[in-house]
């Protein structure tokens, strides 16, 4: 798919047909597309750091436990997603944090 900005227009191909479209402003303001980094250990729903199982430099498993996060009265257990060593530690117990906020970093 290529782009060419054109008098408000924008060119696309798809399947060796062009076409011609305009661009609402929510598309252009849009935030940019940024992968997810597999080191960093996010929360995924907002809630309040209970317990905190792991120390940096730690070396854990795939499966082992991190942290239980709470969230409406519900203990999330975080896992560890593969194996690796805890490179830092962003939270402490008794923090409340919002969703998608850095909790442990992994190297």
């Amino acid at each position: 798919m290529t782009k060419k900005k054109v008098e408000g227009l924008v060119d696309f191909a798809i399947l060796s047909m062009k076409y011609k479209t305009k661009l609402t402003k929510k598309f252009e303001n849009r935030t940019a597309y940024e992968a997810p980094n597999p080191n960093n250990v996010l929360s995924y729903i907002p809630g309040t750091v209970r317990e905190v199982f792991v120390k940096e430099g730690q070396e854990l498993k795939e499966g082992e436990s991190l942290m239980i996060l709470e969230a409406m009265k519900m203990r999330n257990q975080i896992a560890m997603p593969f194996d690796g060593k805890v490179k830092a530690i962003h939270v402490k117990e008794g923090d409340r944090i919002p969703k998608r906020h850095l909790m442990i970093e992994i190297e």
